[in-house]
């Protein structure tokens, strides 16, 4: 089991935990607040469980079916991991206006409290575990795993925050108004995870200044003539990078493609922060012109 798999198994477990304690504790208590935690911590058991998947099945190797892997599971897992975070947070924000329209007290405080504390410091130590193998890997995956715990965190603060002023004042609408303030900080810290997952999926090329450091690299190699066709994506982990090499028309195929492996190399010693897979054409003279004509016709 690689490392990646083993964070997804610790973030279940957690979340296992706190969905027990925290659903009990909001049943008891009444608590929109506790009550929304437990289910964002119920949404993100399901989450890590289908990330846990995904990673397994996305670190397969090419077959017949699937010739480049599966490689985009990994941004489809961000994907629905935002749009699960999305959805909770409109359903807390449904329950905070029932509160306010239905007033219904909130009760035992500081049993809720107790669990809260708890809460955070369970989910602290999560984060700070996931960012650390996110770094490790850089695997869009647990990073957007870690940014939704990080999520919990805040609100799991909010809610402690909530919690305390009940105790001390005893108003209740804070309870519901923190909720709708929850809900409305988890659906904006989905919209990213969408994005970058949706814009993968695409093929969205990597950012400008990793093409800047290919240009570079490639701009300095005295064994070529010139370069073009110079594309590149991303696929969660795993980037692609295809490029027309020139050659002078005298150098052998064999020499031109012993070029071709050293600058492979290259790009992975430039990013061993991703799986990097290159696709060279190899050409005895410039011919972007000629193919650029082509294609107008």
């Amino acid at each position: 089991m690689k490392i990646e798999q083993k964070a997804t198994v610790v973030s279940m477990s957690v979340a296992t935990m706190l969905v027990i304690v925290k659903m009990t504790i909001g049943v008891m208590s009444g608590s929109v607040a506790v009550l929304a935690s437990a289910i964002d911590s119920l949404l993100d058991l399901c989450v890590s469980a289908f990330n846990f998947f995904a990673l397994g099945h996305s670190q397969k190797e090419p077959d017949e079916k699937f010739n480049y892997g599966r490689s985009k599971l990994e941004p489809l897992a961000a994907v629905i991991e935002g749009t699960i975070i999305a959805i909770s947070a409109l359903f807390v924000l449904y329950e905070a206006v029932q509160k306010i329209i239905h007033a219904s007290p909130t009760q035992h405080l500081e049993e809720s409290i107790a669990i809260m504390i708890f809460s955070i410091v369970v989910t602290g130590g999560l984060v700070f575990f996931l960012n650390y193998i996110a770094k490790k890997t850089n695997n869009m995956v647990i990073r957007a795993d870690a940014l939704h715990y990080k999520t919990d965190l805040f609100s799991n603060g909010a809610v402690l925050l909530a919690l305390g002023l009940i105790s001390m004042t005893g108003i209740e609408i804070i309870d519901p108004i923190l909720g709708i303030v929850i809900a409305v900080y988890m659906f904006y810290s989905a919209i990213p995870i969408i994005k970058e997952g949706v814009l993968m999926l695409l093929d969205i090329s990597m950012s400008q200044e990793e093409v800047e450091k290919i240009k570079d690299l490639l701009d300095h190699e005295k064994d070529i003539t010139a370069y073009h066709f110079l594309n590149t994506r991303c696929a969660g982990s795993h980037v692609y990078i295809s490029v027309h090499l020139v050659f002078n028309v005298t150098v052998t195929l064999y020499d031109a493609h012993v070029v071709g492996d050293k600058i492979e190399l290259k790009f992975k010693k430039l990013f061993p922060e991703y799986k990097v897979h290159t696709m060279m054409h190899l050409d005895p003279y410039d011919d972007s012109q000629i193919n650029e004509d082509e294609e107008q016709y």
